[in-house]
């Protein structure tokens, strides 16, 4: 079985995600990308609060907003309405305040299902490295069967944001 594709991120997109991991840094900010269910790329961006701060990561509560995000739960709910319509989430995206671009192990564990074998949510996985500084870069994990887990398919240059 082939590796998946990466789907398509207009750099206008990149950059207005890139614009809110810097309005909400040092915290991780978090949102979706929606498209076509059968289109090669995103066309919408659909931010959303990160609630880290109250405490109500899965698995990691005790951890900052600095360092872990949580969607809101009408976020939530709206994100698993999405698959349901035209536009569905095809992305689903946070930032790293340490200017790396990777898929953690807390990431990689809440993006899979508890029940194994499987993400969570039909959807590839992009994650922005930010510093104080600039946007360092970004990279896009997709859940690869032959692998059982998420693997990186692309990589994106940052931005001076």
């Amino acid at each position: 079985m082939p590796e998946p594709e990466p789907l398509g991120i207009p750099r206008h997109i990149l950059e207005q995600i890139y614009r809110q991991a810097r309005e909400i840094f040092p915290e991780e900010c978090c949102g979706w990308l929606a498209g076509a269910p059968d289109g090669q790329g995103v066309t919408i961006v659909r931010t959303c609060e990160n609630v880290q701060a109250a405490g109500n990561h899965p698995i990691a509560a005790d951890r900052p907003a600095e360092a872990a995000y949580v969607f809101k739960a009408e976020d939530l709910l709206e994100l698993s309405r999405s698959f349901d319509t035209d536009t569905p989430a095809r992305i689903i995206y946070h930032s790293h305040p340490n200017g790396m671009a990777y898929l953690s192990d807390v990431d990689r564990s809440v993006a899979t299902s508890p029940w194994g074998g499987e993400p969570a949510f039909p959807v590839q996985q992009l994650v922005i490295g930010i510093d104080s500084a600039a946007v360092r870069e970004a990279a896009l994990f997709a859940w690869s069967p032959e692998e059982d887990g998420f693997i990186q398919i692309a990589r994106f240059d940052g931005a001076r944001i």
